[in-house]
């Protein structure tokens, strides 16, 4: 036999034995500790049904042609009518040319705020120290997380930059007047801005804004295919005609503007789910796939189900427009009922007897109380409590009504199960 085969086989026989002694320990203790404690916590049971359909909007597809295109909106950004959407360039330089305008609208702001710090005045000799001190505003701004006033220090500090430069640049670009040499070079940027925008306009074209709306750069090719007004008239069939149909976008297209705020969402449901919408009915929906989100909705259309058993439920709103103008397909949960309480193992509740005294009369009698044990210290506690829901493996509870804030269940209590006769107040011994 080779030494390597041996050596593994022991190794096996160890690993083996230290499984089956673990085994064994655990199966030793679980018999002698009759006690088994289980953290209970907040949970939350929604009543729900999950839905798998299309979101459907009034949308213009966005075209055009000619050279490499720079879209200006942002994904959901509001775009007025007339609005430049996109500029095409004819050549690369083109596209140069837009960056270098862009650099230079930044400096003549910064230029811009200089010159207006520096006209109104300040100790030229103090101008290191106030550098330093705009240095550590920013930076003890952004350590704690405080960003309201960043574009505003920021402003500052650049500008503190360019008069201290302008101020005690040695050379040609030392100043007694240090607003005199802010607006030469604001100038000269102006000139630079001017002659750039000159050459832009012979070989940039622009693709404005029909009309106002809502910007989104996804062309999917569902634009004419789903509409507001066929959601009048769609069927259940056409529904699941759409979802196996491959579709694709124009290839020419830059984008789309959504032109209505109000946008739905159309699915097809059995007679089961059906049963429990209404056409004027709100409902939550919970979106958590591509977009993590809840949106109250207003149920338009519910059909009878057609002979599939299917039928086609239409709901609309106007919120989130923006954050969904990416979502198309998607399955969400329709949220009827939300029952918040702890969780706790179901063979943890019990119902036991309990004497009461009456505090007007002082007589004493025996109720049946509904609850579960915690550990307090080394005690069991009693804490009564009334079960919201009952699941296959956990219930749901809340505190009994009534119960003293020493009896009230919170989350977080450790839950005793016990496989023997448990009192209030009974000493626990861990093993």
């Amino acid at each position: 036999m080779k030494q390597g085969t041996l050596i593994n086989r022991i190794v096996m026989l160890i690993l083996m034995a230290a499984v089956v002694i673990y085994l064994g320990v655990s199966a030793w203790r679980s018999f002698r500790d009759p006690y088994t404690l289980i953290p209970s916590y907040a949970y939350t049971v929604d009543d729900s049904l999950e839905a798998t359909g299309f979101l459907v909007r009034e949308e213009l597809v966005l075209s055009g042609s000619g050279g490499t295109a720079d879209i200006l909106p942002e994904e959901g950004e509001k775009v007025s009518r007339g609005e430049t959407v996109a500029l095409f360039y004819q050549s690369d330089a083109g596209l140069e040319r837009r960056e270098q305008l862009e650099s230079l609208a930044l400096e003549r702001e910064q230029l811009t705020y200089a010159l207006e710090r520096a006209q109104t005045g300040g100790d030229s000799s103090q101008l290191s120290q106030q550098v330093l001190d705009a240095i550590a505003a920013l930076r003890a701004s952004v350590a704690a997380g405080d960003l309201t006033r960043l574009e505003e220090e920021t402003q500052a500090l650049k500008s503190l930059v360019y008069k201290r430069e302008y101020t005690f640049g040695g050379g040609d670009t030392a100043q007694a007047d240090p607003a005199a040499a802010i607006q030469a070079s604001l100038d000269a940027v102006e000139e630079q801005i001017s002659a750039l925008t000159s050459q832009a306009a012979q070989d940039t074209t622009r693709l404005t804004a029909s009309q106002a709306g809502v910007f989104s750069g996804q062309v999917d090719g569902f634009e004419s295919l789903l509409t507001p007004d066929m959601l009048e008239t769609v069927t259940a069939g056409e529904l699941s005609q759409l979802s196996r149909r491959q579709v694709s976008g124009d290839s020419g297209a830059v984008g789309k503007l959504i032109t209505d705020s109000t946008w739905y969402f159309v699915f097809s449901a059995g007679q089961a789910e059906v049963e429990r919408l209404a056409e004027g009915q709100t409902v939550t929906v919970r979106f958590s796939r591509d977009w993590s989100g809840e949106v109250d909705m207003t149920v338009e259309r519910v059909d009878k189900p057609e002979e599939g058993g299917q039928a086609v439920v239409v709901l609309s709103t106007e919120r989130y427009l923006s954050e969904t103008t990416l979502l198309r397909r998607q399955t969400v949960e329709l949220v009827f009922d939300t029952t918040q309480g702890i969780r706790v193992p179901t063979e943890s509740i019990r119902v036991v007897e309990q004497t009461v005294t009456d505090p007007e009369t002082e007589e004493e009698s025996t109720q049946l109380v509904t609850c579960v044990f915690v550990l307090v210290g080394q005690r069991a506690e009693l804490k009564p409590v009334t079960v919201v829901e009952q699941m296959e493996d956990f219930a749901l509870v809340v505190p009994a009504d009534g119960v003293s804030t020493r009896e009230t269940l919170r989350a977080g209590d450790q839950i005793i199960l016990s496989s023997v006769e448990l009192t209030d107040g009974a000493v626990i011994i861990e093993q």
